[in-house]
């Protein structure tokens, strides 16, 4: 890790529990291997069926203990409606240049939620700005090395899978310190799964993309760019 960066890996969703949901496993395993983690929020959820703004700032502090994440912020983009301007893709960048990570994890660009989708394109512009020279935000360019996208509620073949198997009771943990997303109650109880089956789906997505790559449990993802391989000998998973 750069001396002056504040993290090797800062995940950027639209929402406080997205992150849990979608590459907690991933932040967890990247933290046990000496990795610095962390997570940008976009929005505060405000808009949210449950909960307030100031139930979600707390549950996600909480979160980013059990995550190990070094570093956590929320921006104040529009819960609902975010959008992909130039005011915006400068605040992102301005968390870029600070963080400094050398990996960036997005969400995929194709999601029920309009808001997933448009961070993945949202947050791809801001990447690219913040390496721009002559865009002054008070702090020196820096553009990630990599973008990947997570890809757990995509109908979409992973371009590779994180082994999360000896992670995923805190990967659990951490999605349940939401509880004013996910305890059982009569708001939103026909939207939201209920209590008693979380564990159930968390647990059967992850042993789905688990199965693909020849583990236990894993969450998957996309990258645009071609993979590179230096010797076959060393690539996992087996063929047959």
């Amino acid at each position: 890790m750069a001396a002056d960066s504040l993290a090797d890996i800062l995940a950027i969703a639209a929402h406080r529990d997205d992150v849990e949901q979608t590459c907690g496993g991933t932040l967890l395993r990247s933290a046990s291997r000496g990795l610095r983690t962390a997570i940008l929020d976009l929005t505060q959820g405000e808009g949210g069926t449950r909960g307030s703004a100031e139930d979600r700032a707390r549950e996600a502090a909480e979160a980013a203990k059990i995550l190990g994440v070094t570093w956590r912020q929320a921006l104040d983009l529009p819960d609902g409606a975010i959008a992909n301007t130039l005011e915006n893709r400068l605040k992102i960048v301005r968390v870029l240049r600070k963080v400094r990570p050398r990996a960036v994890i997005l969400p995929y660009w194709q999601a029920r939620h309009p808001d997933h989708a448009i961070v993945a394109s949202l947050g791809y512009e801001a990447c690219f700005l913040s390496g721009l020279a002559k865009i002054d935000t008070g702090t020196a360019p820096h553009r990630p090395f990599k973008i990947v996208y997570a890809s757990l509620y995509a109908d979409v073949r992973p371009s590779f899978v994180v082994d999360i198997t000896p992670f995923m009771e805190q990967r659990l943990a951490s999605l349940m310190a939401y509880r004013s997303q996910y305890a059982n109650q009569a708001s939103g109880s026909g939207l939201f799964v209920a209590e008693e089956e979380i564990r159930e789906r968390t647990f059967a997505e992850a042993r789905h993309y688990g199965l693909l790559a020849g583990v236990k449990y894993g969450e998957p993802f996309v990258q645009k760019e071609v993979g590179l391989v230096d010797d076959l000998t060393l690539l996992p998973v087996q063929s047959i």
